[in-house]
C-alpha cells in the first residue's frame, strides 16, 4: 500500500499566509485559494479590495493545478498557442496563477491566485508554496 503527504490545517493557513504576506507587500488585491490533492478546497482568503469574482477564479485556479499536477500556466499556454480545442475541457479557469504544492514528487495540494496580472498571481502562489518547501 503507498502511503502519501496531506496538506495538514497548520500547512493551510502557513499558505495562506506567506501568500497574503507577498500579495500585502506588493499593494495587490488578491484571493488565495488553497486545494487538497483532489482539488477539494481546504482555505479561501479574500484580501480587502479584491474583486468578489477572484474568490470563484482563485479556487478554480487551485482546484485545476491539483487535478492537472502542474501549474495552471501551462494550460493557458497551450491555448495561447493554437491548442484552442483544450478550452473545451471541462475545467474553468485555465489562466496561470494555479501552482501546485510538490513534496517528495507528489502533489500534495495546491495554491490559486486571482486579483492582479497572470504574472503577478504566479509570483504570490510560488512564493507561498516557496514556504513549505
Amino acid at each position: 500500500m503507498q502511503t502519501k503527504t496531506v496538506l495538514t490545517l497548520d500547512d493551510v493557513n502557513t499558505l495562506l499566509d506567506a501568500a497574503q504576506k507577498e500579495a500585502e507587500a506588493n499593494g495587490w488585491a488578491v484571493t488565495i485559494a488553497v486545494a487538497d490533492d483532489g482539488g477539494h478546497l481546504l482555505g479561501l482568503r479574500r484580501l480587502d479590495g479584491a474583486a468578489p469574482i477572484s474568490a470563484g477564479i482563485a479556487g478554480e485556479k487551485a482546484r485545476n493545478a491539483s487535478l492537472g499536477r502542474k501549474e495552471t500556466q501551462v494550460f493557458e499556454e497551450m491555448i495561447n498557442n493554437g491548442r484552442t480545442a483544450f478550452v473545451t475541457a471541462p475545467l474553468q479557469a485555465l489562466l496561470a496563477g494555479g501552482v501546485p504544492v510538490i513534496v517528495d514528487g507528489q502533489v500534495a495540494g495546491s495554491i490559486g491566485i486571482s486579483g492582479v496580472k497572470p504574472d503577478q498571481d504566479v509570483q504570490v502562489a510560488k512564493a507561498a508554496v516557496a514556504v513549505l518547501a
